[in-house]
C-alpha cells in the first residue's frame, strides 16, 4: 500500500484554510484574517491570482474582501467620535472592564496605522483574474463539500456563483441618513431565527462594521438571506444545501476582540476538521485552466453599462 505524502494528508488538529486576496494591497486584511484562523485552530494559507498554490491542501476556504483602501476614505471623523463617546458613556466599570475598554481604544488607532501602511488607493471595477480564481475555488469547495466563509466581496461572489444578483450601489437605501463606513461596529444587523448563522453566533442581533457599497440583491439557488439591516440591506447569506457555507457583508477579521465575530472562524475551522476531502495542487491547476464562467462574463458586462 502506497504511503501518502505528508503534505496531502488531512490535518484534523490544525486544518489548512485558504484565504484569498488580491495581488496588490490587502496586506492588513490577510494579516487579520490569518490571525482569526490561527486563533481558531487553523493553518492559514494565502492565495492570490499570481500565487494560486494550495501548499498542502485546503480543508476550508475564506473568500476575502476587496483590497484595503486608504483609511481616510472610510474612517469618517463623526463615526470615530460617536464610537469613542459610546465607549466612554459607561462610567461605572470595574478595573478589569476599564482596562479592557482602554485596550479597545488603543486597538483601533493601531489598526488605522496598520491599514495605512498596507493600503493602496481605492480602485473601482472588477478584478477579473481574482474573480475567476475565487469562482473556481468556490466550485471546488462545493464539489468536495468544504466549509466556506465569504467576507464582504467574497459573500457577494458566493451569491453570484449560485446564480444570484447584486446591487451595484446601495446608496439608495440611505436617503434619510448616511451610510456609515468604518471598521468600528457602526451597524446593527438582525439575524434570522433558526439559521445556521444564528446557531454559530448564538445571537439574534449583532453590531457590525461596514466597508462596502454593494450588497446581495436577489439570492441565488439554495441561498437564504439570514441577516439584514433595518432598511433591508442584506448583511449575510448561507447555503441551505451545505453544512457551512456562509457569507457575511461585514469584516469579522477586524473585530478579534469580539467573541461573536471570533465564532465565525471557530465554526469554519471546526467544520474543516471534519471534512473527508481537500483541494490539492492538481485540483487548483485544473480549476484555473477552466474557461471563465458565463455568469462572470455577464457580471462584467453589467459593470460596463
Amino acid at each position: 500500500m502506497a504511503i501518502l505524502k505528508k503534505k496531502f494528508k488531512i490535518n484534523r488538529d490544525r486544518p489548512t484554510i485558504g484565504i484569498t486576496g488580491p495581488d496588490r494591497g490587502g496586506g492588513s486584511a490577510w494579516f487579520f484574517t490569518a490571525l482569526g484562523v490561527w486563533l481558531a485552530g487553523g493553518k492559514p494559507v494565502r492565495i492570490t491570482p499570481s500565487n494560486p498554490r494550495t501548499a498542502d491542501g485546503l480543508q476550508g476556504l475564506i473568500i476575502g474582501g476587496g483590497a484595503d483602501v486608504d483609511p481616510s476614505t472610510y474612517e469618517q471623523d463623526h463615526v470615530i467620535d460617536q464610537y469613542l463617546q459610546r465607549t466612554l458613556r459607561q462610567p461605572r466599570l470595574n478595573p478589569f472592564q476599564k482596562l479592557g475598554r482602554f485596550a479597545t481604544q488603543l486597538y483601533y488607532p493601531a489598526l488605522f496605522f496598520i491599514r495605512k501602511v498596507f493600503s493602496r488607493k481605492l480602485v473601482f471595477g472588477l478584478d477579473r483574474d481574482r474573480d475567476h480564481l475565487e469562482f473556481q475555488l468556490i466550485d471546488q469547495a462545493v464539489k468536495k463539500d468544504l466549509p466556506v466563509l465569504g467576507i464582504c466581496r467574497g459573500s457577494q461572489l458566493m451569491n453570484v456563483y449560485f446564480g444570484g444578483t447584486l446591487y451595484k450601489s446601495i446608496n439608495t437605501f440611505y436617503t434619510e441618513e448616511p451610510n456609515p463606513a468604518s471598521i468600528f461596529p457602526v451597524k446593527n444587523v438582525f439575524i434570522k431565527a433558526g439559521s445556521k448563522l444564528e446557531r454559530v453566533l448564538r445571537a439574534d442581533q449583532l453590531e457590525v462594521n461596514a466597508l462596502h457599497n454593494q450588497a446581495v440583491k436577489d439570492p441565488g439557488d439554495t441561498i437564504d438571506i439570514v441577516a439584514q439591516e433595518e432598511n433591508q440591506v442584506v448583511q449575510a447569506i448561507e447555503s441551505t444545501d451545505h453544512a457551512f457555507m456562509i457569507g457575511v457583508q461585514w469584516h469579522p477579521e477586524y473585530l478579534p476582540q469580539s467573541k461573536w465575530h471570533r465564532r465565525l472562524f471557530k465554526a469554519l475551522v471546526q467544520h474543516a476538521r471534519e471534512v473527508s476531502q481537500q483541494i490539492e495542487d492538481r485540483d487548483m491547476e485544473e480549476a484555473i485552466n477552466c474557461p471563465k464562467a458565463e455568469v462572470l462574463q455577464e457580471m462584467e458586462e453589467q459593470y460596463r453599462r
